[in-house]
């Protein structure tokens, strides 16, 4: 990455107290960027408070369902670079609550992408879309010519997101770029009924781990610090016009079932207890995972973490957080 490319450039996070929001805003201040973040419920606990970089940053309140605030924040602090990253990502919530889920990653996506395009200022955009976006296919692993093709409600949200910026590509010749990533996992994930910080959370309580699915669930397992590198890479390489318009996977492409995830992570923290297994999972994919192909090839991209060296930091995160947490 180009050290000096972020230094007192505009940017504007949306989603920043989220898992990668936070990374990412994290290491755009690192580099001296402007960074302005929309928040929309303040969770004093989130990586982004607890870590101290929301203090170094402009926040402003809302929501991504505002059009009207969305475009005053683009044209009033002179973004020049969005990272739009605010969704609704809890595939159960979304099963339980699917209208909440279609107005923020829908209708939160096509506000951020009209407000850019009625902004002169804009250079790149970077919409966080997901591997859900696919759907489920016989053919895996996922490149980027897989068809969109989601059915459930999370998946549909993302697959209708990802078409917007193809569409405001194709038509107004928007400079947006769609990022398609596997499952993040790391630090500052307070979304505990993830398999990851659920079963860390769980082993620090000398509890046993529960898994929903029957354990057998093939997915990507993506360290936020890749994830964050991947988003800043893509975004510096959009000087290039020739990748605008274009989707990328981002992936560690070494696959693994929930079982064998979760069975790494009780390895790394030295426990004996077996997780409970419900078998209860509903509306969810069974197999999915991603090809990075396009983004080595066009991108020169590369994660910089094992699994095992991912998980190893994420375990230390939570140790911390929960040891902090008791001393409150």
């Amino acid at each position: 990455m180009d050290n000096n490319f972020w230094n007192n450039r505009n940017v504007f996070i949306t989603g920043c107290t989220g898992l990668l929001g936070s990374w990412l805003t994290k290491s755009l201040v690192e580099q001296n960027a402007n960074i302005v973040g929309l928040i929309r419920d303040w969770v004093p606990k989130s990586n982004l408070i607890c870590s101290g970089f929301g203090d170094k940053i402009s926040i402003v309140r809302g929501e991504v369902e505002d059009y009207f605030l969305l475009e005053r924040i683009i044209n009033e602090y002179e973004i020049d670079t969005v990272f739009h990253l605010a969704a609704q990502t809890i595939v159960t919530i979304a099963n339980r609550n699917p209208i909440s889920t279609f107005k923020t990653n829908i209708e939160g996506t096509w506000n951020m992408l009209e407000a850019c395009r009625r902004a002169p200022l804009i250079k790149r955009i970077i919409v966080a879309s997901s591997d859900k976006a696919y759907g489920d296919q016989i053919t895996l692993p996922y490149d980027e010519n897989t068809p969109l093709a989601g059915e459930h409600p999370y998946d549909v949200s993302k697959s209708c997101a990802d078409l917007l910026c193809k569409s405001y590509f194709e038509t107004y010749g928007l400079p947006v770029c769609v990022t398609r990533c596997g499952n993040f996992y790391g630090g500052g994930d307070l979304n505990f009924n993830r398999i990851v910080p659920g079963t860390i959370r769980s082993i620090l309580n000398c509890e046993r781990p529960i898994i929903r699915s029957d354990g057998t669930f093939l997915r990507d397992y993506f360290y936020i610090e890749d994830g964050t590198a991947s988003y800043m890479l893509l975004a510096e390489k959009m000087v290039d016009k020739n990748i605008h318009g274009e989707a990328f996977n981002f992936s560690p492409e070494k696959p693994l079932t929930v079982l064998e995830m979760v069975e790494k992570i009780i390895q790394a923290m030295e426990s004996d207890l077996t997780p409970i297994i419900l078998n209860q999972a509903k509306n969810e994919i069974k197999d999915q995972y991603l090809s990075a192909q396009k983004a080595r090839n066009l991108l020169n991209w590369h994660p910089s973490f094992t699994t095992e060296e991912g998980i190893e930091r994420t375990v230390k995160w939570y140790r911390e957080f929960f040891r902090d947490e008791e001393k409150s």
